[in-house]
């Protein structure tokens, strides 16, 4: 690694990937100090790469919070994934986050596999070490270890914010001479209309169960800014008639609460009031469809 001057400016992009499930939107929330990627307690959340950023006096770290690995087995799933792989292509770092509280597994293995052919440094993060107990926590770090050769291995909780100190001193160490990338006071390069459409799209996986999350899109149709409101109507697409009544609910009471929960949340998110307006529609087989795929992601749209 390069001598970098003490004084000078550092600056570099860090990818977060591992598992569903492992904690990664929560931790990037955590280490921006703000809430721009959603969170839920079912895996596969993060459909794209969300892009965070930290400033600190003398660095500026762009964080991009990834899909959770997994076999794609949809042309969505395959998107995911490849967000996964493209997030990993040109950033000085790689944070692979492994879920402490759980055995080694499968998706552990692929995790480590993935980042085997990343050619910078890789640090594990072994997150949720609220969950656990002290004294089990070093075992855990040798079995991680002596499957790869980590630059560091921090445990962590991201939910309490533990070590989260040490391991951006431990980032900023890693990253070479350059400029910042973004305004100081930026903290995600999303746009706003994207926001709306994930924070509704939070809601129905709070709200439903299942299968019926995994089946649904929201799609922004519009996005007013006026004076003292934001305007916004919004899609939720599902690929069954049985799926449309569930997330509308007797009377329309579940879709009431969706909207209601994600109008607040915008509210609080964009600092202005919020006009929300939720339609349902049943697009069969949506998620092998490469036109709806795409517009779910607003880099490619």
């Amino acid at each position: 690694m390069n001598a970098v001057p003490e004084d000078s400016f550092r600056s570099g992009f860090v990818a977060i990937v591992g598992p569903p499930n492992t904690g990664k939107s929560t931790l990037l929330n955590a280490l921006v100090g703000a809430k721009i990627a959603i969170v839920s307690r079912k895996p596969q959340t993060t459909r794209n790469r969300i892009q965070g950023i930290l400033n600190r006096e003398k660095a500026q770290i762009v964080f991009m919070d990834t899909p959770g690995i997994h076999r794609p087995e949809t042309l969505l799933n395959r998107q995911m994934m490849e967000e996964v792989k493209q997030a990993l292509e040109g950033v000085d770092l790689a944070l692979l986050v492994l879920d402490a509280s759980r055995p080694f597994g499968d998706l552990d293995r692929q995790g480590i596999e993935m980042v085997e052919e990343f050619r910078g440094p890789t640090f594990l993060l072994l997150n949720k070490i609220d969950l656990v107990k002290k004294p089990e926590l070093l075992p855990l770090l040798d079995r991680y270890q002596s499957a790869h050769l980590f630059a560091e291995s921090i445990p962590i909780s991201a939910l309490t914010g533990e070590n989260l100190d040490t391991l951006v001193e431990q980032i900023v160490a890693r990253l070479p001479e350059g400029p910042a990338y973004f305004p100081a006071d930026q903290v995600t390069d999303q746009p706003e209309r994207f926001l709306a459409a994930e924070i509704i799209r939070e809601q129905v996986f709070e709200r439903t169960r299942q299968e019926l999350p995994y089946m649904t899109a929201v799609i922004v149709e519009q996005f007013e800014e006026l004076d003292r409101l934001i305007r916004i109507a919004a899609t939720i697409l599902v690929e069954r008639e049985g799926q449309k009544r569930i997330l509308i609910g007797a009377k329309g009471a579940m879709l009431k609460e969706i909207g209601s929960r994600a109008r607040k949340e915008l509210e609080m998110l964009l600092g202005a009031k919020i006009f929300l307006e939720l339609f349902v529609k049943v697009r069969p087989n949506w998620r092998e469809k490469p036109a709806i795929v795409r517009e779910l992601d607003w880099r490619r749209q």
